[in-house]
C-alpha cells in the first residue's frame, strides 16, 4: 500500500510537475497511427496541461482534432502540451481557469468558440486529491474542494456546453477504478468519482434524443504527476493489479478517442476500464 504525504497538494500547483517525473509519463507511442478519426473536430478538455489530459489532447490532434484544454496554473506544463498538439499540426488554445467557478467555465468555453467557432467534444478531466488514512482527518476544507473540482465542473461545464453540441457530438467523463471498488485512504476522492459514474449514466439517458453520447473512461494507476504529488513511497505503485504495473498515459488516451469517434457510434452511458486488468461491476 502505497504510504500517502501528510501534506499533499493540489497536482496542479507543483512546479513543472511533469518534466520533472523519473520515469517521465508517456504521452503517445511512437508507433501512434491517426487516421483522422476525429477530423475537423474541436476538443475541450479540463486538466489538460499533464498526465492523462495531456496524452488525450495529443491523440486527439493527432487523429486531425483542433484542442483547447483548461488548466489551473502550470502554464509551463501547458505550453509544452500546446508544443506537442502543434507538432500534429493542429491548434491548440491554452485557457488558464480554475474550474472550481462557474464564471471561469463560462468564460473558458466562451473562448473556445470564439476561436474555434464551435465545440463537438467535451471532457471533463481535471481532478484532484488529498490522500488520509482515516475519515477523521479529512478537513472540510479539502473535502469541500475535493468536491468542486472532480464533480461540480462535469456537471456545469456539460450543462453549458450542450448550447453548442450537436447531433452526434458527445461528453466524455473521467472516473476511476476507485468508484468501483473503494479506497481506504481516498475515501472523498472516491466518493466523487462514483457520482461521475451516476452523473454519466443519467445524463446519457437525458441526451439520448438529441443522439449526443455522453460515456467515460475509469482508469486504474496511471503513471501521472498526481501519483508523485501525493504519495511520499511510489515505488510498488500499480504492482498488485494482474499486469502488476502501473499504466502510462498512452495507454489510456486512445480509450477517449474511440470512445469519441464514429467507432463509439452505438455506445453512451458505458466506462471503458484502462486499470491492468482488475475486475470490476459496472
Amino acid at each position: 500500500m502505497n504510504k500517502p504525504k501528510s501534506f499533499p497538494k493540489q497536482d496542479q500547483e507543483l512546479p513543472g510537475k511533469q518534466s520533472k517525473m523519473t520515469p517521465e509519463p508517456e504521452v503517445i507511442r511512437e508507433d501512434y497511427k491517426g487516421s483522422d478519426k476525429l477530423k475537423n473536430k474541436v476538443a475541450l478538455i479540463t486538466g489538460g496541461d499533464s498526465g492523462i489530459g495531456r496524452s488525450i489532447a495529443v491523440h486527439f490532434a493527432r487523429e486531425g482534432a483542433d484542442v483547447a484544454i483548461i488548466y489551473l496554473s502550470e502554464t509551463a506544463d501547458a505550453e509544452h502540451t500546446k508544443a506537442l498538439v502543434e507538432k500534429e499540426n493542429q491548434t491548440c488554445l491554452l485557457i488558464k481557469a480554475d474550474v472550481q467557478h462557474t464564471d471561469q467555465c463560462d468564460k473558458a468555453l466562451a473562448q473556445c468558440i470564439s476561436t474555434f467557432g464551435k465545440l463537438n467534444i467535451l471532457v471533463n478531466n481535471a481532478a484532484v486529491q488529498f490522500p488520509k488514512d482515516t475519515i477523521k482527518t479529512i478537513s472540510m476544507e479539502d473535502f469541500n474542494t475535493t468536491f468542486k473540482t472532480n464533480i461540480y465542473p462535469y456537471f456545469y461545464l456539460s450543462k453549458i456546453a450542450l448550447e453548442h453540441l450537436k447531433e452526434h457530438d458527445c461528453i466524455i467523463n473521467t472516473s476511476s477504478v476507485t468508484a468501483y471498488r473503494g479506497s481506504n485512504h481516498l475515501v472523498d476522492y472516491a466518493s466523487t468519482k462514483g457520482a461521475i459514474v451516476s452523473f454519466t449514466r443519467s445524463l446519457s439517458k437525458q441526451l439520448s434524443e438529441a443522439k449526443i453520447r455522453v460515456n467515460g473512461v475509469a482508469p486504474g494507476p496511471i503513471w501521472t504527476p498526481l501519483i508523485p504529488a501525493t504519495f511520499d513511497d511510489v515505488s510498488d505503485f500499480g504492482k498488485d493489479t494482474p499486469l502488476c504495473r502501473a499504466g502510462q498515459p498512452s495507454e489510456v488516451a486512445p480509450a477517449y478517442v474511440f470512445l469519441a469517434s464514429k467507432d463509439a457510434s452505438y455506445i453512451t452511458g458505458q466506462f471503458i476500464h484502462v486499470n491492468g486488468g482488475e475486475i470490476i461491476g459496472g
